[in-house]
């Protein structure tokens, strides 16, 4: 998902061109429109509402889930159960597709809110300005928002939230919140003049330019007016949002998996039915009636218990997460899509950094380390801080107060009680320095000779030009060219570079103003750096021993992202930006992609792009961001995560939403969706393998015996407790390795799997066959049936049990280890075990056609069980886990 063009284009025509042309370009002036022509206007552009489409309603959408494959095989086969009066069998199935449809319509039902998220950030009124007739002065009102148009000239004073994108005409010290758009907690400066503080922006970049404001952002202090260059659909933060007709989300990684496994499980299905039943007719001259035992092999063969394990695995993960209070899934299968991610994105500030500057380092004008640089860009600092009243603390001289001492909590006085502050010159509007006036200590207050001293700090440019010496000696020309590169250089590293000058002139009792700036002695520079989050250098490595490649997406300079990435133990490697993007295809950007670490001067859609750009190359990606232009990424990305404090809509499109924006405790979360990975992985491996042994027994025993090898209420029986006891595998504990690596459920490493130990699985039945051959040939016709049932029955639970064992998700003693088999895993074992050996004896044998085993069969069943364990832990030791 990506920026509307439309939003993007109105964007990037406020953005060009002088204010005079922008209101040509509109036909429009200061003094607003004439309402006739607003009219007009409203007519062809349409009302200045957010635009969105009628979300389906649930029992709509509940209709349509039936579509996922998975659900439609557990449909068909229950179905035709019901058909066969196979009622219990029917309930269960119909219950585990209830489950099914509700969890997933659920999920769509939630992700379709966040469109109606975005309308709780606008406003319901503006102040314009207009006039009821060409001739007639401009009024001033308060208008719906929706009755906005191009054109409109908006009044913004402070608590206002911005109603449309304006092409600012006029600001007054205005500063503007905009975590709405970006997640940058810091208020950002805004003026008239283009050419004025900041970067200038870029077409690529809307939200650079200073001189606009965009709608959803809200104004912290100051006033200012603006004429309005888009509505609706056109707006910056419209475009953000993912639209009907745009490109559909592609399934997730989770979807893939199940979807592949129940197309393979469907195939299974349509060969192996009327494949019992061919054989049964064909051979032993069997119709119909061999119908009901057909159904139940195919039952037998689906592992309906899928879901249930499934919700379990991942239910149990994400409420331990949520217990910790640090992740909270939004949607469950996310968690398995975390767990098989590969690559994370992530945006810079506030995740990989604190959303703060530092003090990187302080140098004098030979280029040398100089802590005196520091002392008086503290001094001024401090004065500014408390003579200039500023509406919102500046948070480079809060950086420089922490550095020199203990912040701008009035603890510096004690530091600089020497000095007492006399005026102060703040930035502002076209203003790219601070002034603070001192008088030193020593200096009487009110004599003739009483001197005070200007110290001055701000854009090394802007401060060398009105330098003329530096460090007391007289600063040339060259000199000032030398200073300048040095500023550069630092600059380039991605530091924020600040010049540091003073000077000393006599008293005066008038107000200071800049024109008292003048004749400047260079001190040195400071230069300061965004704070590393505390985890976040551990976290990263953590995540680079868990296979996890991250790579940064941020709209920040290259230098800057470069710098934080080195002090993290990143390595940034070529920094890719926006501009280079735009150019690329979507095949060489996935080249691309896979081997660049860092992506720079990022717009919303680079950031989508980037992201579907490493999907199409068939990585899993996770993309972690909080503000309204990472709402196209988050949507792309198969995991979208958000921080608890990220913007609204952000959090409401994120599958995962995390306490804080650590990457440790994703990290955890990631280790978390691969253990529950592993456990249904698990599930599927044995229930599937032994299901597929049964299977091909079956249709051996149907070419070699008279009767049916088991009963359909046998084959169901036995089934309810094979399922019964694989719920326990939601709760196994994989082996320390199983989370080093992403895992993924794969079909096709699956089939291999289940093909080879099917075939083991078939090999001790078709021994338990001989057993049985051998133990029973004293036995009648009939009763040697029943005892046939008994004890098939009985070895297939036995064999399931020790299945449940060997190949679990954790290791055991047969691969070198010795970790503990978790209570459940033993209990449903045991309990596998006494009712495949106790029911034939008990009462509820005989309604089920089986009759006690003699002695000797156990005996030889034992021995085929200790040789069928050892085949296994032969087998498995090889055999690396394939998900």
């Amino acid at each position: 998902m990506a920026w509307a063009p439309e939003a993007r284009t109105a964007a990037v025509r406020g953005a060009d061109g002088t204010t005079l042309e922008v209101l040509r370009a509109l036909e429009s002036g200061p003094r607003g429109l004439v309402e006739e022509e607003a009219e007009e206007r409203l007519v062809r552009h349409g009302e200045n509402t957010f635009p969105g489409r009628r979300p389906d309603s649930w029992p709509r959408r509940f209709a349509r889930s039936p579509r996922d494959p998975f659900t439609a095989v557990l449909l068909a086969l229950g179905l035709v159960s019901a058909a066969v009066a196979a009622w219990g069998t029917a309930c269960v199935i119909a219950v585990l597709v209830l489950v099914s449809c509700v969890l997933r319509t659920t999920g769509e039902h939630r992700a379709d809110r966040s469109a109606a998220a975005l309308r709780d950030l606008l406003a319901t009124t503006a102040t314009v300005r207009r006039r009821a007739t060409a001739a007639a002065p401009p009024l001033t009102r308060e208008l719906p928002v929706d009755q906005l148009v191009p054109g409109d000239v908006v009044l913004l004073a402070p608590g206002d939230v911005v109603p449309a994108d304006l092409r600012l005409l006029r600001t007054t010290a205005l500063t503007v919140h905009e975590a709405t758009l970006t997640g940058e907690s810091a208020p950002v400066e805004k003026y008239v003049d283009a050419d004025g503080p900041g970067d200038g922006g870029s077409p690529a970049l809307p939200l650079g330019h200073p001189h606009l404001c965009f709608q959803g952002s809200s104004v912290v202090s100051g006033s200012g007016s603006g004429v309005v260059v888009a509505t609706g659909a056109h707006t910056v933060l419209s475009g953000a949002l993912p639209r009907a007709g745009g490109r559909p989300r592609q399934p997730s990684p989770f979807d893939r998996s199940v979807n592949g496994i129940a197309w393979t499980l469907i195939r299974f299905t349509l060969l192996t039915a009327p494949l019992v039943l061919i054989v049964s007719a064909l051979l032993r001259g069997r119709g119909l009636e061999t119908l009901p035992f057909a159904v139940a092999v195919a039952v037998g063969l689906t592992p309906e218990m899928l879901p249930v394990v499934v919700t379990t695995a991942l239910a149990r993960a994400a409420a331990l997460l949520a217990r910790d209070g640090e992740v909270i899934v939004r949607r469950l299968p996310a968690l398995h899509d975390l767990g098989a991610v590969d690559v994370l994105c992530v945006d810079k500030t506030g995740t990989l950094t604190e959303d703060r500057p530092v003090l990187a380092l302080c140098e004098g004008p030979d280029g040398q380390a100089d802590p005196e640089v520091l002392r008086w860009a503290a001094v001024n600092a401090l004065w500014t801080l408390h003579l200039a009243e500023l509406p919102v603390p500046d948070a480079l001289d809060e950086a420089i107060l922490d550095a020199d001492g203990e912040g701008a909590d009035g603890d510096h006085f004690e530091e600089f009680e020497e000095f007492e502050g006399i005026d102060a010159l703040p930035c502002g509007p076209g203003r790219r320095l601070s002034t603070a006036v001192v008088r030193p200590p020593g200096d009487p207050r009110f004599a003739l000779a009483a001197r005070h001293t200007l110290v001055v700090k701000g854009a090394p440019e802007d401060v060398l030009d009105r330098c003329t010496r530096a460090a007391g000696a007289e600063l040339g020309a060259d000199g000032r060219e030398r200073l300048a590169r040095r500023a550069g250089e630092l600059a380039a590293e991605g530091l924020r570079v600040l010049a540091v000058a003073r000077a000393t002139c006599p008293a005066r009792t008038r107000p200071y103003t800049p024109a008292d700036e003048r004749d400047l002695d260079f001190v040195g520079f400071v230069a300061l750096s965004d704070a590393p989050a505390p985890t976040a250098a551990e976290a990263l490595a953590v995540l680079a021993r868990h296979g996890v490649d991250v790579k940064v997406l941020t709209g920040d300079h290259p230098g800057t992202a470069a710098r934080v990435c080195r002090e993290l133990g990143l390595a940034p490697g070529e920094v890719v930006t926006g501009e280079r993007i735009d150019a690329l295809a979507d095949a060489e950007l996935a080249r691309l992609a896979a081997r660049t670490t860092v992506f720079a001067r990022c717009a919303p859609e680079h950031k989508a792009r980037v992201v579907r750009a490493l999907r199409a190359a068939g990585h899993t990606t996770g993309f972690l961001g909080d503000g309204v232009n990472d709402l196209a990424a988050t949507v792309a990305a198969d995991v979208g995560i958000c921080p608890r404090d990220g913007v609204d809509v952000v959090r409401e499109a994120a599958d995962v939403v995390l306490a804080s924006k650590d990457l440790t405790a994703l990290d955890r979360a990631i280790v978390a969706g691969r253990r529950s990975t592993g456990n249904i992985a698990a599930y599927l491996r044995i229930a599937l393998s032994s299901n597929v042994g049964n299977v091909i027994a079956m249709l051996v025993a149907g070419l070699l015996l008279p009767f049916l090898p088991m009963l359909p209420a046998q084959v169901l029986v036995q089934n309810l407790c094979f399922d019964a006891a694989q719920l326990a595998l939601a709760f196994d504990r994989p082996g320390p390795g199983a989370h080093l690596r992403p895992a993924l459920l794969r079909p096709r490493a699956l089939l291999r799997f289940v093909t080879g130990f099917g075939l083991l699985n078939a090999v001790a039945d078709l021994a338990t066959f001989g057993v049985l051959a051998l133990a029973l040939r004293s036995m009648g016709a009939e009763e040697g049936q029943s005892a046939f049932h008994a004890g098939w029955f009985t070895e297939n639970l036995l064999t399931q049990a020790l299945v449940m064992l060997l190949l679990r998700s954790g290791r055991h003693a047969a691969e070198g280890g010795r970790v503990r088999v978790p209570g459940p895993i033993r209990l449903a074992t045991a309990a596998l075990a006494v009712v495949g050996l106790l029911l034939p004896l008990s009462p509820l044998g005989p309604p089920l056609s089986m009759t006690p085993l003699p002695p000797l069969y156990y005996g030889l069943l034992a021995l085929v069980l200790v040789v069928y364990g050892l085949l296994l832990a032969v087998a498995r030791r090889p055999v690396r886990q394939s998900t």
